[in-house]
């Protein structure tokens, strides 16, 4: 670190000041982005929105629909590959939402550090 961090010092050799390199800098100003599962481009309100989201009603009828088929083979291989699809949304979704909650636990971590 005693490259990326210099003093600034006095005529009687006391440390006034600091300079920082960029990166340094910009770790002390944003430590979110060094977290690549925070979503750091996003408002609290929108973090809140996106934590509290939910798979749309039309979207949930249909999975369970296909859910409760599927456990009594009812499904042809379309509607396998339609279910499939529709989980792979839940669990895109599901990543989202735990992103969202986490990004909004670190805001609230670094708010009472601060």
């Amino acid at each position: 670190m005693s490259e990326q961090v210099r003093y600034i010092t006095n005529e009687e050799g006391e440390r006034v000041g600091i300079l920082l390199d960029l990166a340094a800098y910009h770790r002390l100003t944003n430590p979110l982005a060094m977290d690549e599962e925070c979503l750091i481009s996003l408002s609290q309100d929108e973090l809140q929105a996106l934590a509290d989201s939910m798979l749309a009603p039309a979207a949930q009828n249909q999975l369970d629909d296909m859910l409760i088929q599927n456990a009594e083979s009812q499904l042809s291989p379309d509607e396998i590959a339609n279910l499939d699809r529709l989980l792979a949304q839940v669990d895109q979704l599901t990543i989202l939402k735990t992103r969202a909650r986490y990004t909004l636990h670190c805001l609230n971590n670094l708010a009472t550090v601060a």
